[in-house]
């Protein structure tokens, strides 16, 4: 009988990649594979405590899609939220806020190429809560009800999203991709689809893709965090051993032959997008399984590169730099080839000389290869971060490892630990000489290519042909040797004699210390051990934004100046050269009320990372050279801040918000050219080197060595005056009768509305603050079931309420949302009711624990984390509510009830106080 039945074709399991390798996966995973062939790895993570990430991987993505299932992929990804055989339709999102997930934070997908991922992070590990996690899964697997309804009310959501992607960054990405894998699946098949059969698609293809394509032999469960893996093992085992495939296995699709090409040209034409020229080489993709000696030859490819990547970053530095910025990197692309790419942003009218410049630099590294010294930076710096990382695995955090692993199975990747990844390294680089790393060059630039793209907003004169003799008359260039590597010095070792402590005192509950030195600088410590061989530091300096005058414009764009431009003593490059060893970093931004200088570091490093922070502190410089090109990418740029509705709210949104202030408006062009080198340092140096400092040092650091080091570095310094509290303000605008109006060069069919309204600042009121927060997730839950899921007019509806900590009387609340001209006045309309609805019903309880859940879970999550304790202890010493705030935090939205968010909402949400700002397309704008 069974000779007679028709033969079925079974998909071979796939096995774990360290089945069949000399690496070695981390201990501790629980690696299996059920009898269906579904693939499971389970590992037990306490960080943070009681929480759990699950992410549910389907081997399937666009390239699988026919050519009638264009886009349904993505769909079907959406559709996993609209009902099952267990689930009604609208009750998954509700079901997880209920538990304490916030949707799209904690509860999110998403479609590539070659793969769809499911992902929820659990708060918490209760039997239920997981249990409900891999049910929802195993509703995913094979019991979408796929209703057609549903479907229906969901394409506008879909052709939504699709705007939102249709950025000139993602039009220039799509352009390379069609030019660098011409001829293979790739290109035909993006995973947002077509929109003709997004519109208009049955329901039924999206049912052929799904039981074509979820099956169990593609599909990888991965479950991390503080479980029992043998009881997590045994759940999926009950849930998913039934999981049958609906039909025979599917043929792969062929993903097409590399294209074997020469030296060519191409040139893509992306209106609204920066001018960037990029030099590419491809080879066929390695699907040979992953071992020690592939990992060794792309790390080896890997440093040469790292080289080139530093000679054409220093370029960038330089007077007179013939580009803005330029990358260099070399990536497997979609498993279809391996590309090696070397691209320089410039001027639109000197792009050949940022052609040349590349090009250049590439023939120098090919013709006369790197120095020996060169390679040890690199293996020094990336030594660094490995030992970095093996110092911290034990306190990784179950999102970041799932999300390691999940890229591990899509790459065919062992899952190696840090330790491992260590050693391995060590191994690689072990004897590693020039010539070896010159060889690896060699094969680089010997695969298919050199390909010239230039991506321009408009193609030059003589197109194609224009470039391709640009490029041939920089090749007839000869290249010289490139100038023997220097070694440079740290100078910033020794600031004087370290500084006294005058104040030390202690805010016991929260396990801080607070300190002031007798030069004036405040220190605030709070050993942790939450993430093991990790410290941040955070360095508050003056009243940022605040103590800047208002009443002229300001070119506080220039802030991303101040890092790059280095020290009086040390340059950038040099620092960086200096300093390979360490893991050190600096980040500097204007704050609304304070400098900050930001770093990350490890205990054997926190002098030094102190050090550099010092030095910014007190010794900065402010190199022209540094200034002109960060001027020229924000004159770049300005057609790109047109292109998109919300590249416009992104440019406008808080100058608006903030009345026209010009301590927070973005400059236009002829602000940006009339600013200059010495506008640059006038408006940073003074408040820098002369402004009160607060330090705060959170992380694997003792307090005793916290205030050794500060005291050393900060606390030596010449006196700066103490923190002050602010008294300056801002304000916000005056209600609008009709709404304040931007247009955009994109599409017609896309268009943003915002509305905004007055609330106060943080700190003040504590209880109405946390009422207020509540009811402005409230607002953006109705504003999501209405507007995004019952009439589709969206992809991601916002809503949140922004209160100062800083400024006075000064906050807001806002919704916000991308959908099409002809939806704008229906946002305004839903907007206005559901206020209405607020002010006059209470919220059930239901609905008031679906929001507030996943806050209260956001925050303990949040706490487990040293950016949390980083952040919020800034001001402690001098504002007290500050620590009062981190107290409350939790109970405050316990307390909150019904009859406090219809209080809020009658207070504050009236339709007569509401600001309001849309941007329409420039064609539909001038016909309003």
């Amino acid at each position: 009988m069974g000779a007679a039945l028709p033969a079925r074709a079974e998909a071979p399991t796939v096995p774990w990649p360290q089945t069949i390798s000399d690496l070695q996966a981390e201990s501790g995973i629980r690696f299996g594979t059920l009898s269906n062939g579904m693939r499971f790895a389970i590992m037990h993570n306490a960080t943070p405590a009681g929480q759990a990430a699950i992410r549910f991987r389907i081997g399937s993505g666009s390239l699988e899609e026919d050519d009638s299932q264009q886009g349904l992929a993505h769909f079907l990804e959406h559709m996993a939220f609209k009902g099952s055989t267990h689930v009604a339709e609208g009750e998954m999102v509700r079901i997880l806020q209920r538990k304490g997930l916030a949707f799209g934070p904690d509860t999110n997908a998403h479609t590539s190429y070659d793969e769809t991922v499911y992902a929820l992070d659990l708060p918490e590990v209760d039997a239920d809560t997981v249990s409900t996690g891999l049910m929802l899964m195993r509703e995913t697997a094979s019991e979408l009800k796929l209703d057609a309804g549903a479907f229906d009310r969901e394409r506008g959501v879909i052709l939504s999203e699709e705007r939102l992607r249709d950025t000139p960054q993602y039009r220039g990405m799509i352009g390379l991709i069609n030019v660098l894998l011409a001829g293979q699946r790739v290109p035909l098949r993006p995973p947002i689809g077509k929109t003709d059969i997004i519109s208009h698609a049955p329901v039924d293809l999206v049912r052929d893709y799904y039981q074509a394509n979820y099956r169990p032999d593609r599909a990888t469960l991965m479950v991390v965090g503080d479980v029992d893996p043998a009881a997590i093992e045994a759940e999926i085992r009950q849930r998913f051993d039934d999981w049958k495939p609906a039909g025979p296995v599917k043929p792969e699709p062929d993903p097409g032959q590399l294209k074997q090409q020469g030296s060519g040209t191409d040139v893509v034409t992306v209106p609204g997008a920066s001018t960037r020229v990029q030099i590419a080489w491809t080879r066929p993709y390695d699907a040979s399984p992953d071992n020690f000696a592939k990992r060794r030859a792309q790390t080896i490819e890997d440093i040469g590169l790292s080289v080139l990547k530093r000679r054409v970053g220093a370029m960038a530095r330089r007077a007179n730099a013939p580009f803005i910025s330029a990358e260099v990197a070399s990536q497997d692309l979609y498993d279809s080839a391996r590309i090696a790419l070397i691209a320089a942003d410039s001027e639109p009218n000197k792009w050949q000389t940022a052609l040349a410049a590349i090009d250049q630099e590439q023939r120098r590294i090919a013709q006369f290869g790197v120095e020996q010294a060169e390679i040890d930076r690199e293996v020094l710096e990336y030594r660094s971060l490995l030992q970095a990382a093996a110092g911290g695995a034990a306190t990784r955090t179950s999102t970041d490892i799932a999300y390691t692993l999940a890229q591990s199975v899509d790459d065919n990747k062992v899952f190696t630990s840090p330790a491992d990844d260590l050693a391995l390294f060590e191994r690689m680089v072990k004897g590693l000489t020039a010539d070896e790393v010159n060889q690896s060059l060699r094969t680089v630039f010997s695969g298919n290519g050199p390909r010239l793209v230039l991506q321009t907003a408009q193609a030059p004169e003589g197109g194609a042909d224009a470039v391709a003799k640009a490029y041939a008359a920089s090749r007839a260039v000869p290249v010289t040797a490139p100038p023997k590597a220097v070694a440079a010095v740290w100078p910033y070792t020794h600031f004087g004699d370290p500084g006294a402590v005058a104040e030390r005192r202690g805010a016991d509950d929260l396990g801080v210390t607070l300190v002031r030195f007798a030069n004036g600088v405040r220190l605030n410590v709070k050993p942790t051990k939450l993430r093991a061989n990790e410290v941040l530091v955070r360095v508050d300096i003056g009243h940022g934004r605040l103590d800047l005058p208002r009443d002229r414009p300001l070119p506080t764009w220039t802030a991303q100046a101040v890092e790059l431009s280095g020290l009086k003593g040390i340059d950038y490059e040099d620092m960086q050269k200096a300093l390979a060893a360490n893991v050190a970093s600096i980040d500097f931004s204007l704050e609304d009320a304070s400098f900050k200088f930001e770093g990350r570091t490890r205990p054997e490093d926190l002098a030094t990372q102190l050090q550099i922070l010092a030095a910014y502190s007190s010794d900065p410089v402010y190199r022209p050279e540094v200034f002109a090109r960060l001027q020229q990418a924000y004159l770049n740029n300005l057609d790109q801040y047109a292109a998109t509705p919300s590249n416009v709210v992104s440019r406008d949104f808080q100058g608006l918000v903030h009345a026209d202030d010009p301590r927070w408006t973005f400059p236009d062009r002829e602000q940006l050219l009339a600013t200059k080198p010495g506008d640059f340092e006038a408006l940073f140096h003074g408040p820098i080197t002369k402004g009160a400092i607060e330090v705060t040092v959170v992380g694997d650091v003792t307090t005793d060595d916290a205030i050794r080091l500060v005291s050393q570095t900060f606390g030596a310094l010449p006196a700066r005056p103490d923190v002050a509290t602010v008294t300056a303000a801002a304000q916000f605008p005056a209600p609008t009768a009709q709404p304040v109006l931007r247009t955009h060069t994109g599409r017609a069919d896309n268009a943003a509305a915002v509305m905004a309204v007055p609330v106060g600042d943080m700190l003040s009121d504590l209880p109405r603050a946390f009422a207020a927060d509540l009811a402005g997730q409230i607002f953006e839950n109705r504003l999501i079931d209405q507007f995004r899921i019952a009439e589709g007019a969206t992809y991601s509806p916002q809503g949140d309420v922004s209160l100062s900590k800083s400024i006075p009387g000064y906050g807001f609340a806002y919704a916000y949302v991308e959908t099409t001209p002809a939806k704008v006045d229906r946002f305004y309309a839903l907007v206005d009711k559901i206020a209405t609805d607020l002010a006059a019903t209470d919220v059930s309880a239901d609905e008031l624990a679906r929001a507030r859940e996943p806050m209260i879970e956001t925050v303990k999550h949040q706490q487990e984390g040293n950016e949390y304790w980083l952040q919020n202890l800034r001001g402690v010493q001098t504002d007290p509510r500050r620590l009062e705030l981190i107290r409350q935090n939790l109970t405050g939205y316990e307390k909150v009830t019904a009859q406090d968010i219809r209080t809020i909402a009658a207070s504050y949400f009236k339709p007569e106080k509401f600001w309001k700002f849309e941007v329409l397309p420039s064609s539909v704008a001038a016909v309003r």
